[in-house]
């Protein structure tokens, strides 16, 4: 493999369903900065699996994002802020960082947060698939090729807050992997017709970029952003093709497909982005006091901070409830660092993962699946993946609906703490 340049690599990726050809090439050093101190390469940042979907057969596994395989929060984090450092300084503000559902709603958070060393108030909001009945409805937009195409995005019920987003001149779209740019275009166009029509210019700004063959003589998502200055920022890029297997077998995908409130009630965990905002951490306080009430509780002890930490411990953030529950696998981390012991210790480990409503084949990337009913309620199956409850001391499943609205699957296990906001 070349090492960074800008001569291009190749790779071919063998699923059942086909052969996915990757044409891919390594960021340049940017001076001195830390970003590429660590180089990524295709494999420091994805893996490959087949998806259970008739319109896309392949997915493309993060490795550094926490949603389908379990990643340090250290490596979460740092792939965060090196992503953030590519996006340029001066930029006319207001700014507004989105987020898309459900993958990328804690990447978009963690970009955020970094972001905001520089513009301390650009605004945060991602979109959701899951209704919010005491919010109100600022547009949607549909992703063509999602196993769950239809997205909300709400607006704030507070005044200053709803006209520093109408007043957006800058936007951030924030997601994990761009393949056509047909969802930038969808999402910018819906956000102008909800009445963003201020925005100069639009920043996409992925762990990976594909859309490299589309680009490589003029950009066509920014010809299709007329009077919009279009940028794209990737820790890598390149561009895919896929061709078929012969005769394979039809697909049957899961009803995932639902903008709905489900039968369970959402509870409040602060407003880290299904609303616009400027602090995604309001919540974390409250809900750190209710794992330190949980865990008191499951081990029997006064306070938890006085006894040593199960060494192997895995945090699982809920489908698009993963930031506040990534800050909670990042504190733990910090405390078994702080401990000597465990610090000396090659078994003690937190990681961080997540539920999911994506349906996964099993293979590639993926080498378990467990898959059990949703906990919000709207009765459809939900699944984790790379996860072997045997192999950790302590599972910290969070959520934020009522805590026993999580499967029989999860209550059964007794290394499980399910954290739930307070009722």
């Amino acid at each position: 493999m070349n090492d960074y340049n800008t001569a291009l690599n190749k790779r071919t990726i063998t699923l059942p369903r086909g052969n996915l050809d990757l044409t891919y090439k390594i960021q340049p050093p940017l001076g001195n900065q830390l970003l590429y101190q660590q180089r990524y390469h295709l494999e420091d940042l994805l893996g490959f699996a087949q998806r259970i979907n008739p319109k896309r057969a392949f997915l493309f596994v993060s490795k550094v994002l926490g949603r389908h395989i379990p990643v340090a929060p250290k490596l979460m984090r740092r792939a965060f802020t090196n992503l953030t450092t590519l996006v340029p300084d001066n930029l006319p503000e207001p700014i507004l960082v989105i987020g898309m559902a459900e993958t990328a709603v804690g990447l978009s958070a963690g970009v955020h947060q970094a972001l905001q060393a520089r513009y301390p108030n650009a605004l945060l909001l991602n979109s959701t698939r899951h209704a919010q009945p005491n919010s109100q409805l600022l547009t949607t937009f549909s992703e063509d090729h999602s196993h769950a195409s239809s997205h909300l995005i709400y607006q704030s019920s507070d005044p200053a807050i709803q006209a520093q987003l109408l007043a957006s001149k800058t936007l951030i779209m924030v997601d994990d992997e761009a393949s056509t740019g047909n969802t930038c275009v969808n999402v910018v166009t819906a956000l102008r017709e909800a009445g963003l029509d201020q925005l100069q210019q639009v920043h996409l700004t992925t762990l990976v970029d594909w859309s490299l063959a589309e680009n490589a003589a003029n950009d066509s998502i920014g010809s299709r952003l007329p009077g919009i200055q279009f940028e794209r920022h990737h820790l890598l890029s390149g561009a895919w093709q896929w061709t078929d297997a012969p005769n394979p077998e039809p697909i049957t995908m899961p009803s995932v497909d639902t903008t709905e409130a489900g039968s369970q009630p959402v509870l409040d965990t602060g407003d880290w982005g299904r609303v616009p905002t400027l602090d995604s951490t309001e919540g974390f306080a409250d809900y750190l006091a209710q794992f330190q009430q949980g865990y008191n509780h499951h081990y029997q002890v006064n306070n938890w901070q006085d006894n040593p930490l199960p060494k192997r411990i895995l945090v699982l953030g809920s489908n698009e409830f993963v930031w506040l529950p990534f800050l909670l696998a990042e504190h733990l981390a910090r405390q078994q660092s702080n401990d000597d012991a465990a610090a000396e210790d090659p078994n003690t480990k937190v990681k961080f993962s997540a539920l999911t409503r994506s349906p996964i084949a099993l293979g590639g990337a993926i080498n378990s699946m467990l898959s059990f009913t949703d906990h919000y309620g709207l009765g459809m199956t939900n699944f984790v993946y790379n996860v072997n409850p045997s192999e950790w001391d302590l599972i910290v499943l969070c959520i934020e609906t009522p805590a026993d609205s999580v499967d029989a699957v999860w209550q059964n296990l007794e290394n499980v703490l399910v954290v739930s906001p307070a009722v």
